[in-house]
This record gives structure tokens, C-alpha cells and sequence, in this order.
């Protein structure tokens, strides 16, 4: 395993800034079918797959989300933007919670602002969230950085004590991810805390209608 830290460190900066969410005058005005969804997902999204292989929604997935009550159901088998923001917010969700927990915050964004008139609508929901995380990218770097430097000293220590350039290497690659797992371990057990403040939602409940 060879590799430069450097350049190493330089790639996961620069593909940081590479993200961005789907801008709010993206989202179609008109409704889309379930394929035509599928398509504009698959699209928009593909910087965030690991893989190409990889499928960013299928049909499977939406028409599970809808039955698992975290997507109202389309209009005349059609999804709207309201829909498309939904999935949008499922999406990122489903990489780090549990189905129970996204159900719990999906929820109310169905209830209280899914085709709302009001003041507050999902849109301006959405815009205003993503314009939020978007303002975290910079600080992000910085923090990535800093991590990456302390990984560095665990290495230089480990080869001081005799560690080969290969286990150096691999001692600062695994400091690294642990530092970033750990990162990533809180803010999920801070996340669940807050979930559980949210009430369950009612079984007997309808879902949404359109």
C-alpha cells in the first residue's frame, strides 16, 4: 500500500468542495413518473455513489418509503416537487438511520409542510437547510485537515519506534478513518437523542393525501 499524504489529503479536500446538493430550480415543476424519478435521481446525484454500479433509488425503494409512510403517495402516479424534496431528504437519511427514525422525521415534514400554503413550505424548507450545510463545507476542510495532521504524528511516532514505511503507512490510513469514525459516532448518537424527542408516528394515522 503506497501513497502520498499529500496528494492523498488533497483528493478528500477537493472532493468535499465537489459537493452539492440538488439546487431547489432543479426540481421539476411538473410531475414525474416513477421512472422519470428514478432517472432524475440517478442523474443528480451520481457524484455521491461509490461506485458507478451503484443505484441511487429504485422502484423498490420508493414504493417502500410510501409504505413505510416516510413518502406520501404520488398523485395519479405521479411525484411532484414536494415528492422529489422528500426523497431528496431520504436519501442522505437512509445512509445513517434506521428506518424507525427517518419514518419519525419524516413524519411531520408530511404532515405540517408536504404541499403547504402557509408560510413555511418544504421548498423554502429545503433552501434554506441546504444553504446551511452547504456553509459547512469550508469549516469541514479545515477540520479534515486538522485530523489528517494528527494521524501524521501517530505515524511519525510508530516509525521512531521502529515501524516499517509499510506499517507507517498503514498506521496513519488507520488513525485517520478512526479519527473520522468517531466523528461520525457522535453526531449519529447526537442525532438519535434528538429523534427520540420526536413522538412516534400513529400507526392509525392516513397517510398524507394529495
Amino acid at each position: 500500500m503506497t501513497f502520498n499524504p499529500e496528494d492523498l489529503i488533497q483528493s478528500i479536500i477537493e472532493s468535499l468542495g465537489r459537493i452539492q446538493p440538488v439546487n431547489a430550480s432543479e426540481l421539476p415543476d411538473l410531475g414525474l413518473y416513477m421512472d422519470q424519478v428514478t432517472t432524475f435521481m440517478e442523474k443528480h446525484m451520481e457524484p455521491t455513489k461509490r461506485y458507478s454500479t451503484d443505484k441511487v433509488l429504485t422502484k423498490t425503494m420508493i414504493n417502500n418509503y410510501a409504505k413505510n409512510r416516510l413518502l406520501p403517495p404520488p398523485d395519479k402516479k405521479k411525484y411532484d416537487k414536494d415528492h422529489m424534496i422528500m426523497l431528496m431528504f431520504i436519501y442522505y437519511f437512509k445512509n445513517i438511520l434506521s428506518i424507525n427514525d427517518i419514518e419519525k422525521l419524516m413524519a411531520p415534514l408530511s404532515e405540517r409542510y408536504f404541499h403547504s400554503n402557509g408560510n413555511i413550505n418544504l421548498e423554502e424548507l429545503y433552501k434554506k437547510v441546504t444553504e446551511i450545510s452547504m456553509n459547512q463545507v469550508e469549516p469541514l476542510q479545515d477540520h479534515i485537515k486538522e485530523q489528517f495532521s494528527l494521524s501524521e504524528k501517530i505515524a511519525e511516532d510508530a516509525e521512531k519506534n521502529g515501524a516499517s514505511e509499510k506499517d507507517r503507512q498503514f498506521i496513519q490510513i488507520f488513525s485517520f478513518i478512526c479519527s473520522l469514525a468517531f466523528d461520525v459516532y457522535v453526531k449519529r448518537l447526537m442525532i438519535e437523542k434528538l429523534i427520540d424527542f420526536f413522538p412516534k408516528p400513529d400507526p392509525k394515522k392516513k397517510k398524507p393525501k394529495i
